[in-house]
């Protein structure tokens, strides 16, 4: 989940110069939707509110957009209200004389091309609301602390899936080729929750113990295989979930859509979380990098950050490190307790690196890293039911959140809850977890050293027992505590090491770089491996190695693609244009493959793969590098950062720098 791949974004919340909370209570908003025109949306909305006081103005976010038919409406006496509006470059005004305590409904019609939160991407059109705004392509409000109930009717043309927050009360065909989708939410939320996805899906359907249905979303027909692979534990986890929280799933309905080019690894709109496809997987790829973490974090967030919301970004904690808590909680139940002391003891590495290089911040501040919301705190919640035992911590989690249900939250709200539960003062526990900057590294040692498995692992050292080094391999050690012994490097691979598991092997195909012959007919058993990732380090280091089987290696790989971004795949496309011998005649369609990687239709994966192959053989043209440039504009940030960079590198070529000079011009 935290792979250089791609990342769950950490939100920081913005503060409103103007915040209508304590003056006006914004009810819901129904907004119907279509996309005629390419890159814009456009509707009719309908957004209710109450005033709170008397006051002379209403505003509603609104980034850059037209507006049409601005009416206001007294909704007791049914009459039109004669009122003025003004539009500014972030909202939009409305100037009347509104009471106290008085119902209004504002209609108007809006559209927008927005350059941010609404993404056009190939044949799908998809949201990212957290840290972008949502006022980019729908009026809203995006005050966090303003719960409101979105209710959303899209058109759009037949043949494609059309998503959206909440049940699905209808879909009825309104033209011979267009169709209609009513989405209801029964319950409020925050804006940046609002979402919606339009592509060609196909779904499938389960259903949790307690009834509620899950929707798991994949491209037809070509990913029909990977559904299960994808998906895997879905219905467990989820199930686990509301057991172990205490209170049931807060919403009618949970669908999972993954989109393309998306711009973290997942997000958890109320009732639709939406990832990254990188993340679809078959039954081999699963074995490397799954779903399964990120699946369970944006499902645990239905609750902590969908059900509660933090005040502001002093408790943003309370959703990111109860999210990455409640998801190592529900992997733990599926992959057993050592994975769960193995993923804490990650944590604790990953905080303390972050600690040693003068980077460690506190949970309560709110420009913090994610590694300190995520993993700081899932470590403060650990420490914390071991401090006033489990079930009280369960007890006091139910009661928060049953208490602050639809609403907005703070840290103290929580640990109120816990020491109402637990009669324990948790004074010391705030400082040291929540506001200290300082990691309580001996606190943490102590609690990972209660799991034997990680008590092992520290334990194993070459340095420490060297009479033992040598028999580590084949002893019946963890496979985790293996793999620490081959990292040294100093040991040296004996032919009975290969006679282990996946991840044991894995490593070693990774550390034997210099393959000595008598290893070779054992080592090229790799190529056979479960994982993508040992068969692309087998196949470069035996093609390598024994310049006399090139041929061989290649041809028994010619039909693996590997993960989304084709690592396997692409390494082929290379080494055949290395390899003189092999298929001579296919050289030029060899190269055309993998140059029409780089193009936009695909994956950005995908693509930076294949723009990195290129430069390493020195194949770029006018066709990749026009590919490049249009990179360079790509709405996914760190695949834009990247093509600026290569575009940089590449202009220290001479002959390079006229083509793309020529291109641009």
């Amino acid at each position: 989940m935290r792979s250089c791949l791609v990342f769950i974004f950490v939100f920081l919340f913005g503060t409103a110069s103007a915040q209508q909370t304590d003056r006006v209570d914004f009810k819901r908003v129904k907004a119907e939707l279509d996309f005629k025109e390419a890159s814009r949306v456009s509707g009719v909305v309908f957004i209710y509110f109450k005033t709170l006081n008397n006051i002379h103005s209403v505003y509603i976010d609104a980034k850059n957009m037209e507006f049409r038919g601005v009416t206001l409406k007294n909704i007791a006496t049914d009459a039109v209200e004669t009122s003025d509006f003004r539009l500014e470059a972030d909202k939009i005004v409305i100037l009347n004389n509104f009471e106290k305590d008085k119902d209004y409904v504002l209609s108007f019609w809006y559209s927008a091309e927005p350059k941010k939160a609404l993404y056009f991407v190939g044949d799908q059109i998809w949201t990212q609301g957290q840290g972008k705004y949502t006022s980019n392509w729908l009026p809203s409000i995006d005050d966090t602390n303003d719960k409101i109930e979105f209710d959303l009717s899209l058109s759009y043309e037949d043949g494609f899936e059309v998503l959206a927050n909440g049940a699905l009360l209808s879909k009825e065909a309104i033209t011979q080729n267009q169709n209609k989708w009513d989405y209801d939410m029964s319950k409020p939320m925050s804006s940046y929750l609002v979402a919606l996805v339009i592509g060609r899906y196909n779904k499938k359907t389960q259903f949790s113990e307690s009834g509620i249905p899950l929707e798991y979303y994949y491209y037809y027909p070509e990913d029909s295989s990977k559904v299960g692979p994808t998906f895997h534990y879905s219905k467990q986890m989820f199930d686990f979930l509301e057991k172990e929280i205490g209170v049931a799933f807060p919403w009618e309905v949970y669908r999972q859509v993954p989109v393309k080019d998306f711009l973290y690894s997942g997000m958890e709109n109320t009732t639709l979380t939406i990832f990254s496809d990188a993340l679809v997987v078959d039954d081999i790829g699963f074995n490397d990098r799954n779903y399964v973490n990120v699946n369970a974090h944006e499902l645990a967030h239905q609750w902590f950050g969908d059900l509660i919301t933090a005040t502001n970004g002093e408790h943003h904690w309370l959703q990111e490190g109860f999210a990455t808590y409640y998801a190592l909680l529900a992997e733990r139940d599926v992959f057993g307790d050592d994975y769960y002391y193995w993923r804490l003891q990650e944590y604790a590495q990953q905080l303390l690196e972050q600690e040693n290089a003068g980077e460690g911040t506190s949970l309560l501040d709110p420009k913090s890293s994610s590694l300190t919301f995520y993993q700081k705190g899932c470590w403060a919640l650990h420490v914390l039911r071991e401090q006033v035992g489990g079930d009280n911590f369960k007890l006091a989690v139910e009661n928060y959140l049953q208490k602050h249900k639809y609403n907005n939250v703070k840290t103290s709200d929580f640990i109120k809850e816990v020491e109402s539960k637990s009669g324990l003062d948790l004074s010391g526990f705030v400082k040291t977890w929540l506001e200290d900057i300082v990691l309580p590294q001996d606190a943490m040692i102590k609690s990972l050293k209660q799991s034997g498995f990680i008590q092992e692992y520290m334990d194993v050292s070459c340095e420490s027992y060297p009479s033992k080094c040598g028999d580590y391999l084949v002893s019946d050690i963890s496979d985790k505590a293996k793999v620490k012994i081959l990292s040294k490097e100093s040991y040296q691979v004996k032919l009975e090491d290969f006679n282990n598991g996946l991840e044991v092997r894995q490593a070693i195909a990774q550390k034997l770089t210099r393959i000595p012959s008598e290893f070779k007919n054992v080592y090229e058993t790799f190529l056979k491996d479960s994982s993508y990732v040992t068969i692309e380090a087998a196949l470069y280091n035996l093609w390598v190695n024994f310049p006399l089987d090139r041929s061989k290696y290649l041809q028994q790989t010619k039909a693996i693609y590997g993960f989304s971004d084709y690592n396997v795949k692409l390494l082929w496309l290379v080494l055949h244009l290395n390899t003189v011998e092999y298929q001579p005649d296919k050289k030029q369609v060899v190269f055309e493959v993998l140059r029409g990687y780089t193009d936009p239709d695909f994956g950005f994966e995908l693509r930076m793969n294949a723009f990195n192959y290129l430069k390493l053989i020195n194949g770029f043209d006018e066709i990749s590098l026009t590919n490049l440039i249009q990179a360079t504009s790509h709405h996914n940030w760190r695949f834009q950062q990247f093509a600026k960079r290569l575009l940089v590198e590449l202009r220290e070529v001479e002959a390079y720098e006229q083509m793309i000079d020529e291109i641009k011009n």
